[in-house]
């Protein structure tokens, strides 16, 4: 590929032109840009199964599913079919005062899967505004029938559910939420159930109960303004991948419905097979009142979320009244194509029993990352489902781990982005034997690299070897 001029008239390579160009031009998410210069963006061209490739032709194992969505592997031959096919039907149209096929197939297709318990089905753009949605769909339910007072939410420690003003109002993540705190509103925040916090002979279950014992003392005290309580089911991603055990979620239900609460299960990045069953909340056998699905919801192809609600959460809004409905909208809600993407990921499951498949997959790779358990640089060696993570002891992390690492697993062919000290595998489900052992030798190659003496204390190059 011939090298791009710049303007003093010297070739830089095409990666490099790409990162040039992008840091001149593009606001990158979650990234402070004055960092940006000396660790630039990996510049890629083209996708191909859980492989991305920059435009010099390098290749880099996707070992976070490009921020949890891409289920079944880049450029999915069957997707691509679907999403031409409605293309030359109907890419888009307003879903008020229409409708069309993928989106009430895909509605009808959700309810099934919940037992006709959660049967209708509110679509939006992202994770953040499925949140909004259900944060507003229940203070405006309690409204709706008399009960205006019951406005506050109650939200985990360490928990995430996007970075909008509502969802940032119940998320306990401080790089996020305080520079905007003057902004929210005020919610309560309970115990996380992470069973990281076990202390002597305390097992996962024993701490899941120290936690839902500090809710109920909250919803004793404040049940009758509370309206809803958000949870993320099993896994708190961003907390590092914060691990639970399923009685929590069991006794969260218990107790919202003793004290007539709301339960919202955050399930964007759970969702979709992640944690082992389609719907995290499966594992606990039991139903919340709201559930937000996005990210794996269109196979990581098109933005998509949605809510699902039961059928009397859904009724409380029906009235001549418009302003007793529920008004929320965007220009794109219920997008065609992307709704007909959410229902080709719903075939999948359906036909190629991804589930089962799954399991497989994952006890496989937990045999070759087994090494990892016993290393004394790491702690809380966890899995659950298609979920993997470890922390790295401070003493073997130093200053910019999460940097550190991500350039670490670059020049081992890995995009992979630790959280704090966390480094933690979400791959496509596509994963074989062989592609599992590859996997799991370059985890460990990486945290060699970013644990080796010389390298704990080091700033990173200002020109990676990618660039």
């Amino acid at each position: 590929m011939l090298s791009p001029m710049r303007h003093d008239g010297e070739r830089v390579s095409a990666n490099r032109a790409w990162q040039q160009r992008s840091l001149r031009h593009v606001w990158h998410p979650c990234t402070q840009m004055q960092r940006a210069s000396r660790v630039p963006p990996l510049p890629i061209a083209r996708g191909d199964g859980p492989w991305l490739e920059d435009f010099e032709g390098r290749r880099y194992f996707d070992a976070t599913s490009s921020w949890w969505v891409n289920l079944f592997g880049h450029g999915d031959v069957r997707l691509k079919d679907a999403l031409r096919d409605q293309l030359d039907r109907l890419p888009h149209v307003m879903l008020a005062g229409c409708t069309h096929a993928p989106a009430v197939e895909l509605a009808e297709r959700l309810r099934e899967l919940t037992g006709d318990t959660l049967g209708h089905c509110f679509y939006a753009s992202d994770g953040a505004s499925a949140v909004e949605i259900a944060l507003k769909m229940s203070f405006h339910y309690w409204r709706n029938i008399g009960r205006a007072d019951k406005s506050e939410f109650v939200c985990l420690r360490q928990g995430y559910h996007g970075e909008t003003l509502g969802a940032l109002a119940v998320t306990d993540v401080a790089v996020f939420r305080d520079a905007y705190d003057p902004l929210l509103m005020r919610a309560h925040q309970v115990m996380s159930p992470d069973a990281r916090q076990a202390t002597g002979q305390e097992t996962a279950g024993d701490v899941a109960r120290r936690a839902a014992g500090e809710l109920r003392a909250l919803f004793e005290q404040h049940h009758g303004r509370i309206a809803a309580l958000i949870i993320e089911p099993l896994v708190q991603c961003a907390a590092g991948m914060a691990m639970h055990d399923a009685g929590y979620l069991r006794s969260v239900r218990a107790l919202c419905d003793a004290y007539g609460v709301h339960l919202i299960a955050d399930e964007i990045a759970v969702g979709c097979g992640r944690t082992g069953s389609f719907f995290a909340c499966e594992q606990a056998g039991m139903w919340p009142d709201f559930v937000c699905l996005s990210k794996g919801i269109s196979g990581g192809v098109l933005p998509l979320s949605l809510v699902m609600t039961r059928d009397a959460i859904y009724g409380a809004f029906l009235d001549d009244d418009v302003a007793r409905g529920f008004l929320h909208s965007h220009s794109y809600t219920g997008n065609a194509l992307a709704c007909r993407a959410g229902l080709e990921v719903l075939d999948r499951f359906a036909q190629d029993d991804v589930l089962g498949r799954n399991r497989e997959r994952a006890r496989v790779l937990t045999q070759q990352l087994e090494p990892l358990r016993d290393d004394p640089r790491i702690e809380h060696f966890r899995h659950l489902g298609m979920i993997w993570a470890f922390d790295v002891r401070e003493p073997f992390a130093g200053a910019r781990f999460a940097e550190r690492f991500h350039l670490a697993g670059r020049e081992q062919g890995l995009l992979i982005r630790p959280i704090g000290r966390t480094v933690y595998l979400l791959p496509p489900y596509v994963l074989d034997d062989a592609l599992s052992a590859w996997l799991a030798e370059r985890v460990r190659a990486t945290l060699d690299d970013a644990t080796s003496t010389g390298n704990v204390h080091a700033d990173p190059a200002p020109e990676p070897a990618t660039a």
